[in-house]
C-alpha cells in the first residue's frame, strides 16, 4: 500500500490564485525524494499538505491509507505523530535546552526516561552537538539550531519525514552529515521528502525528484518511488 497519494490536488489561499494545480503522485513506504523547483514554485505549500498543516482546496490527499478529508479532528494528532518535520524557521522551544527540545517528542509519547537519555545524547553527539546539549537555542548559531531541529524530527523514527531546506543554513560538511542521517533513517524504513535548492546535494545523493514549476509537478523518470 502506498504511504502517500496525491490525486489531482489543487491549493489556493483564501480567494487568491491557485498555488498548486492538479498535483498527482505516489510515495511508496521506504522511498526518498527530493522536492525541487525554483522559488515560488509551491514547494512549501506542498510540504504543508504533506505534514497536515494545510488542507487541499480540491483533489484527494491520502496518508497511511486514509483519506485526509475523512479523518476526524480527534484522530488527527495520532496521524501527525507519525510525521517528523524540519521547518525552515526551526520552531525550537527557546526556554528548553537543545537536549530537551530533541527529547520533547519522546516525552510526549511516554518513552522511558533512561531510553530518552541514551538516544537523545547519542543523536546530538552524532550531529556534532555533544558539547552543547544543555545550551538554549538563542545561544546557538543558525546551523546549530538547524541540527537540533533535524534531530528532534528524526528522534522518534517517524514513518514520514519532511524537511524544508534542511541544509540551507549549515556548512557543506554538516549538510552532508545531515543527509547521511536522513539516508540512514530511510534505510530503516522511513519515507523521506527533502525540499531543497541545493543542486550539489541532489546530485551527490541521487534520489528521485519531485520537481515543481509554477505549481505543477513535472514528469520525472522515477516519479513513483520504489521501496529502498
Amino acid at each position: 500500500m502506498a504511504l502517500v497519494t496525491f490525486s489531482n490536488v489543487g491549493l489556493r489561499y483564501s480567494t487568491g490564485p491557485e498555488i498548486l494545480h492538479d498535483v498527482s503522485f505516489t510515495l511508496q513506504p521506504g522511498s526518498f525524494h527530493f522536492l525541487t523547483g525554483p522559488s515560488g514554485a509551491g514547494k512549501t505549500s506542498l510540504l504543508k499538505l504533506l505534514h497536515l498543516g494545510q488542507k487541499p482546496t480540491r483533489g484527494i490527499v491520502t496518508l497511511f491509507g486514509q483519506d485526509m478529508a475523512r479523518v476526524s479532528r480527534r484522530d488527527m494528532p495520532a496521524l501527525r505523530r507519525q510525521i517528523g518535520v524540519v521547518f525552515q524557521d526551526f520552531r525550537l522551544m527557546n526556554h528548553l535546552s537543545a537536549f530537551d527540545n530533541v527529547a520533547l517528542p519522546l516525552r510526549i509519547a511516554g518513552t522511558d526516561e533512561a531510553v530518552i537519555q541514551k538516544n537523545v545524547g547519542e543523536l546530538l553527539t552524532w550531529v556534532g552537538l555533544g558539547d552543547k546539549m544543555h545550551a538554549r537555542p538563542v545561544t546557538l548559531s543558525g546551523g546549530e539550531q538547524q541540527r537540533v531541529a533535524t534531530a528532534r524530527a528524526v528522534i522518534g523514527r517517524p514513518r514520514l519525514l519532511i524537511a524544508d531546506e534542511p541544509t540551507g543554513n549549515i556548512d557543506r560538511d554538516t549538510a552532508i552529515r545531515i543527509l547521511h542521517l536522513l539516508d540512514e533513517l530511510n534505510r530503516h524504513g522511513t519515507t523521506v521528502v527533502v525540499a531543497t535548492h541545493d543542486e550539489a546535494i541532489v546530485e551527490r545523493f541521487r534520489h528521485p525528484q519531485l520537481r515543481l514549476e509554477g505549481g505543477t509537478l513535472k514528469e520525472e523518470p522515477s516519479l513513483t518511488a520504489q521501496a529502498a
